[in-house]
């Protein structure tokens, strides 16, 4: 069996790996004409932890970043509301990493290219439609470099390509441009001293006005880490005109305004904005999910199948699950057809309900109501908000992000 993907993001790199493990034939085209190390960081959860543990990347994922020990939640003014244990801690038998989007995607391409050969992933080489004919799909691919076209046969078609997947396109045409929400993030990443434990994945405010998400993604000399941060801002009567493009590049002067009285006792925000190299603007944008991925012998796969909005970190790690339930299948299917159909029938409805829950921000409605119950801060959170309001964050989470510790931790490998 070949298998072309689409794209070689995360979840494209993490494809190869898992099909090249089940002893099937795979090869990586993107559109870039060079790959490199872009975006800022991410965390990548227990379940994506363990899938690429068992494709032999752990000891490279915990050389690459932190090891996520707590998610806690703050008001506008540092005030502490909520916190919850992460990964290990929580009863995950793996760990929750904080890590670079582009340093991890990097471990993922050395990987592909050593083990599947320095050819596998054609960088510069857009997918520009296909066609399926009986057993075999017709891909047609352009040079990007030499404008050169050429056709060629695969025996499935995995479109991996993101939120503008050209592959979507094609399968679902009409769909129209992302959903925007009204929110815009600004995001960076800076060099710093740690804050609290030194692990920990820290939100204050709420996406009602005003939210910061930091986190330590990387070890730096002296003792330093690499902080990653993310500005939610939701600005009334804002209008979306741009693309949305990840590797936009946003202002100081845009986002600072919105946290220039954020000085805490265990973050100086307006510094940590300040000192950022370089800063990228995005709208918070999803797409309707989706009645079915695919047909016959094509498929989508990550952003390009479910994108949604960053809350419970799970964009990429659900990506990392996809790719191997789709050589999972693939590796025990009687044909690629029932492959894919058992994939998507395993996958789509579990991620189109994250997609929804992400939506849906029961817990940023919870830090609202903080904001609005205690403008001027408070002594002891219980005095604002009852014990059942408080387990709304957690419960929050698990809806979206950590429902299944047990189910995790005993469920067989994905390896076939």
């Amino acid at each position: 069996m070949r298998v072309l993907i689409v794209g070689a993001g995360i979840g494209g790199l993490t494809t190869a790996l898992s099909l090249h493990a089940a002893g099937i034939e795979a090869t990586v085209v993107d559109a870039a004409g060079e790959l490199r190390p872009l975006g800022v960081g991410i965390n990548v959860l227990p379940h994506a932890v363990r899938e690429l543990t068992e494709l032999g990347l752990g000891e490279r994922m915990a050389a690459l970043g932190i090891e996520t020990a707590e998610m806690v939640h703050f008001d506008g003014r540092g005030g502490r509301i909520w916190g919850e244990p992460r990964g290990r801690a929580l009863g995950y038998d793996w760990p929750q990493y904080s890590v670079h989007r582009g340093d991890l995607q990097m471990v993922l391409l050395d990987a592909v290219r050593e083990r599947l050969g320095a050819g596998a992933v054609r960088a510069g080489t857009a997918c520009e439609g296909f066609e399926e004919d009986g057993d075999v799909v017709r891909v047609r691919l352009r040079d990007r470099t030499s404008g050169t076209v050429e056709t060629v046969e695969t025996d499935v078609l995995v479109g991996a390509d993101g939120l503008h997947s050209t592959v979507r396109a094609a399968l679902h045409p009409g769909e129209g441009a992302p959903r925007w929400n009204g929110i815009r993030m600004w995001r960076g990443v800076t060099e710093g001293e740690p804050f609290l434990t030194g692990a920990t994945l820290a939100v204050a405010g709420s996406n009602a006005a005003a939210k910061l998400v930091v986190y330590p993604i990387a070890r730096r000399d002296g003792g330093r880490q690499l902080l990653n941060w993310v500005a939610e801002v939701k600005i009334p009567d804002d209008r979306l005109s741009e693309f949305a493009d990840w590797n936009r590049a946003g202002r100081l002067e845009d986002v600072l305004p919105h946290f220039a009285d954020w000085t805490f006792d265990w973050l100086d925000v307006p510094a940590l904005l300040s000192r950022t190299d370089r800063i990228l603007e995005y709208p918070m944008v999803d797409r309707d999910p989706l009645p079915s991925w695919g047909r016959g012998r094509v498929t989508l796969l990550g952003d390009a199948a479910h994108p949604m909005y960053p809350i419970g970190s799970n964009g990429g790690s659900q990506a990392v699950i996809d790719a191997r339930v789709l050589a999972w299948e693939l590796a025990r299917a009687d044909s690629p057809e029932k492959g894919l159909a058992a994939y998507e029938l395993e996958r789509r409805e579990k991620v189109n309900t994250i997609v929804l829950a992400c939506r849906d921000m029961p817990a940023d409605r919870v830090l609202h109501t903080v904001s609005e119950r205690a403008p001027g801060g408070f002594e002891r959170i219980e005095d604002v908000l009852s014990a059942q309001e408080l387990e709304t964050i957690t419960g929050a989470y698990r809806q979206t992000s950590f429902s299944d510790v047990a189910a995790l931790n005993a469920r067989p490998s994905l390896t076939p």
